[in-house]
């Protein structure tokens, strides 16, 4: 069982600045690097009101350059608003300046305010994810290509220099539907599951994940991206970060996004009602009966932990280092072994 951060950066405090958040993002990768995390990941939107997060990837090369062994990220990229060349020769760089410890996560997107951004149509996104894909391939097999498609015309195109890892980055999908869980199947190295559903959607997105990634030939791997937090007792953990993540829910909840979709209307929206089967968070034994309990439920090899929460700004940056630090000591040596 692999574990790592995914991480945002908010707009800060009043009176604060924007490079304080990076500096303790950067902080924060440092410590679970030495915690004995794996990896750390960033996401990507854009005009939302908290700041999160234009640009993943430069602040991946920035967690990069001030770690080791560390794996970076991006859980996901909007791969539709961006040309795929580009990408994949930004993705190239970092995979040499880090000796090859990326992995692109990369997603077709939901928000609407990500494609007025970039005036991209969202009818188009499927469309556009797939053929990029493709030419994110080409591009990192170095060899000379041309590609017909319905978005992108390309004609004698050589990607040098060529990544790192052979034959490219892991590439990762994000997936929140079954439709999109099969496409991942289809065509991905790996499938990220939505932090925020629950147990059952999330086991029946990565079944149906990993039935089509054999029927595609593909080893399947999964990733879930998970809520959790660690502390001395779960009333610790309810009261430092039941706030955050209920604040990041506020928005799934009034917008019924899929992960809310099949609670009924009459459900109450309190951490009490959220948490079973979705949130992992306690004392550190029950963190590790959870995390034991969500592989065997969905096969994961890897569990992004979701500590930091743009829409809140929390929980602060002492109270994620403390719990990056309990992780690393209750929690992390007991699920591996």
């Amino acid at each position: 069982m692999k574990f790592g951060l995914y991480s945002s950066i908010a707009n800060p405090p009043r009176g604060e600045h924007l490079d304080r958040c990076i500096d303790e993002v950067i902080a924060e990768a440092q410590l679970a690097e030495a915690s004995g995390f794996d990896s750390c990941f960033f996401g990507e939107h854009h005009q939302d009101h908290d700041g999160f997060l234009p640009s993943p990837l430069i602040v991946a090369t920035a967690v990069a350059a001030r770690t080791r062994d560390l794996r970076v990220g991006t859980s996901v990229i909007l791969l539709p608003l961006h040309h795929p060349v580009h990408v994949a020769e930004d993705v190239i760089t970092l995979d040499l300046v880090s000796k090859g410890r990326v992995i692109l996560g990369v997603g077709i997107g939901y928000q609407p305010a990500d494609f007025r951004a970039f005036a991209v149509p969202m009818e188009h996104r499927t469309a556009l994810f797939e053929e990029s894909v493709e030419i994110l391939r080409l591009c990192w097999a170095g060899e000379p290509f041309s590609f017909r498609g319905k978005h992108y015309t390309l004609d004698d195109v050589q990607i040098r220099p060529q990544p790192y890892q052979a034959p490219g980055p892991p590439l990762w999908f994000g997936a929140s539907v079954p439709a999109a869980a099969r496409r991942a199947g289809r065509l991905a190295d790996g499938f990220v599951g939505t932090p925020s559903t629950s147990m059952e959607n999330a086991t029946e997105l990565a079944d149906i994940y990993k039935d089509a990634a054999r029927q595609a030939g593909r080893e399947p791997e999964v990733i879930q991206m998970r809520d959790a937090w660690v502390a001395t007792t779960r009333a610790e953990a309810d009261a430092v970060y039941g706030p955050h993540v209920m604040a990041a829910y506020r928005y799934y909840w009034e917008h019924r996004l899929a992960e809310f979709r099949t609670l009924s209307a009459d459900t109450k929206f309190t951490l009490e009602n959220l948490a079973p089967d979705r949130l992992i968070l306690g004392d550190s034994e029950t963190c590790v009966r959870e995390f034991q309990r969500w592989q065997k439920a969905t096969g994961a090899s890897t569990f992004l932990l979701r500590l930091r929460h743009a829409h809140s700004g929390g929980p602060s940056h002492e109270k994620i280092m403390d719990a990056i630090r309990l992780f690393g000591e209750r929690v992390l040596p007991y699920c591996r072994s």
